[in-house]
């Protein structure tokens, strides 16, 4: 009997403290995993190295673009057309890794191609020129009229620029005024978006807007730089006349 209490006096404190050890460990095991789960700081790490060629359906390399652009550029088309301001050259819209012709071989062996994109503001023309990248040949030129692609970057920078010079750009300048207390004199201070203009869409068509399909026109969607949006969708700028028209 006493030895059996004393086996009890001795055993019961010895469980207590094997209960408080096997708490301890739990909570350092789910602070642990508490510490896993906070996020590891980011590291950025360098994009991998673009070759100057690219490989089957890869899109061009920047290598690739500047080439096939300047081959496409060879010949009369870089002395007769004009740009968007009216220089000399075409204005370019896209540079794309061309389709595969389905008849050629596997890609392995088959030539990358690029479809450069130009509209010609001197006689209203989309220009498409696919340029063989492995031979230095243009292959095709495409010429069309009455076809109009998405604005370029610099188009709508131009859009923008003769619209804030437009009396009609009045309402756009006193907007923005008004939302950042300074005058707009650049399309710089806009974030700038188009549409592409099609007169059929509108029963009473403006005079100033007849020839928008032929001519290029756009309507401009317009947001100040780290403010708001002005509306200006029904200010409708023809770039190949150079003017501004409002619809309503």
């Amino acid at each position: 009997m006493a030895a059996t209490a004393v086996m009890v006096g001795i055993t019961l404190p010895g469980s207590a403290g094997a209960g408080e050890s096997r708490g301890q460990e739990r909570s350092a095991a789910a602070g642990a995993a508490q510490q896993d789960a906070v996020p590891k700081d980011a590291v950025v790490e360098a994009a991998p190295e673009e070759g100057e060629k690219g490989v089957g359906s890869d899109p061009l390399t920047d290598d690739e673009m500047e080439r096939a652009e300047k081959i496409a550029l060879r010949g009369d088309v870089r002395m007769s057309a004009r740009d968007v301001e009216g220089d000399r050259g075409p204005q370019l819209l896209s540079s794309n890794l061309s389709e595969a012709d389905p008849t050629e071989a596997a890609d392995a062996e088959r030539p990358r191609r690029a479809e450069i994109v130009y509209y010609d503001y001197k006689d209203d023309a989309l220009v498409t020129k696919t340029v063989n990248l492995d031979t230095g040949k243009v292959e095709d030129t495409d010429t069309s009229h009455g076809v109009q692609p998405p604005a370029s970057r610099d188009e709508l920078a131009e859009a923008a620029q003769l619209l804030i010079a437009d009396p009609l750009g009045k309402d756009l300048k006193s907007d923005y005024k008004n939302a950042m207390g300074k005058e707009l004199t650049s399309p710089g201070q806009l974030r700038l978006s188009a549409f592409v203009f099609h007169k059929e869409t509108v029963e009473q068509l403006p005079a100033g807007l007849a020839k928008c399909g032929e001519h290029r026109c756009l309507s401009l969607v317009s947001k100040v730089v780290n403010g708001p949006w002005i509306d200006t969708r029904d200010l409708i700028v023809d770039l190949s006349a150079r003017t501004v028209t409002r619809l309503r």
